[in-house]
């Protein structure tokens, strides 16, 4: 769906299921203008301007007012929401990332590096075809879930409940939210059983793993409480599948577009870290970042109402050619941050973990599938919000 005029600024109906947040439309609105103006708010297109208000002091995380926007007030989803460390501010919001952090320990992530560079290998192997395979089931969605299995400890046999549990409550990210929420809540009880199981067998058993860590967390005399426990576990279980699951499928899809890129990658696999940066720059799962005004302002001439939700797009601004030159797609390349993790005070408290096990996939899947193609049968999440693919077959060439 293309930009129209409305007070003379560029509209964008993000709601519409087929509106494209990375199309042709979208860009062309970007070199006329700096924002939009959309269903929900504003939409802020460059990256100077995009980094500028993710700091910005008039402006607070904006995603809590997200199920509202889409009609959903009240009911065990609204409460999990509100219960995000992501959607906090102020004393609240540190006080849960100073007790939440040390159990994010890149010591501890860091030991875990040589079981994901095996399960990558793992599932290669197990590909039902030697030339071809469906990459989300059978080797996005296992990895992912089997990642978040071994963080937590967990027997990764039970990987298939983490997948569909956490895939289903990820439909609340995007803009078919409300017709969903039934399964999406139903997932989300899931999920909290199976985090109350875990925080209970932890604390009659403590072991050196992230969630031994995250339950005896305490700083002084302050500790999660029980709810803030359950809450956070599910969001960390939820939020560590369904961006990795996401985002490897992206960097297929990138990688395919540029094969002199994944030859160098399989060549060159300590180039893995850079591979992911620069793919979560052009491609990013997380299309926009919000946040909202918290009082009224006037940003670069816009005079911007309290209350105001603003829209952040990482991608547009990822690949805005006033940051970054003219297109391409390069995994040597220096760059200027990209936005696929926030910034700010709110930046991803799991950036390490997402960081470390698809930088080890990557090079291994560069190395043993040479020559990756789209083919048909591709399904897609809608392309705003949160998006990847459902179903993402592959051609390639076997190597040797």
């Amino acid at each position: 769906m293309t930009g129209t005029a409305r007070d003379a600024d560029t509209y964008f109906d993000v709601a519409d299921p087929n509106f494209s947040i990375t199309s042709a439309a979208v860009h062309e609105a970007r070199e006329r203008s700096w924002y939009a103006r959309t269903t929900y708010g504003l939409a802020v297109l460059r990256h100077d301007e995009v980094s500028r208000l993710l700091k910005h002091p008039k402006l607070r995380q904006g995603s809590g007012a997200w199920p509202a926007h889409n009609g959903i007030t009240e009911g065990p989803f609204a409460e999990w929401w509100a219960s995000w460390v992501l959607n906090k501010e102020g004393e609240e919001h540190h006080r849960l990332r100073r007790l939440m952090n040390p159990a994010f320990s890149p010591k501890l992530i860091g030991g875990l590096v040589p079981r994901f560079q095996a399960l990558a290998g793992e599932l290669i192997d197990g590909f039902q075809e030697p030339d071809r395979c469906e990459f989300v089931s059978e080797f996005a969605e296992p990895y992912a879930a089997r990642v978040i299995a071994i963080m937590l400890g967990l027997p990764e046999s039970e990987w298939p409940v983490i997948a569909r549990d956490s895939a289903t409550l990820g439909l609340a990210m995007g803009v078919t939210f409300r017709q969903d929420l039934p399964k999406i809540e139903a997932a989300l009880a899931g999920l909290y059983a199976y985090a109350d199981e875990l925080i209970a067998d932890r604390r009659r058993n403590e072991r050196d793993d992230f969630v031994s860590r995250l339950v005896s967390a305490s700083r002084d005399t302050d500790k999660l409480s029980d709810q803030e426990l359950r809450d956070g576990l599910v969001l960390l279980i939820f939020g560590g599948y369904d961006t990795t699951r996401n985002q490897l499928g992206l960097a297929m899809q990138t990688f395919a577009r540029h094969p002199d890129q994944w030859r160098m990658l399989a060549e060159r696999p300590d180039l893995g870290g850079k591979a992911v940066e620069e793919v979560m720059r052009v491609n990013p799962t997380v299309r926009w970042v919000t946040r909202e005004a918290a009082e009224d302002l006037t940003f670069q001439g816009l005079d911007i109402k309290a209350g105001t939700t603003i829209h952040l797009w990482s991608e547009s601004a990822g690949t805005d050619p006033r940051a970054f030159g003219a297109y391409s797609f390069d995994i040597t390349a220096e760059r200027k941050p990209h936005f696929g993790f926030g910034g700010g005070a709110h930046h991803c408290l799991g950036h390490f973990v997402a960081r470390s096990d698809m930088s080890e996939a990557l090079p291994l899947l560069a190395q043993r599938l040479r020559e990756p193609r789209l083919i048909e049968g591709d399904e897609w999440l809608p392309d705003s919000g949160n998006t990847g693919p459902l179903r993402l077959p592959l051609a390639f060439t076997p190597a040797p």
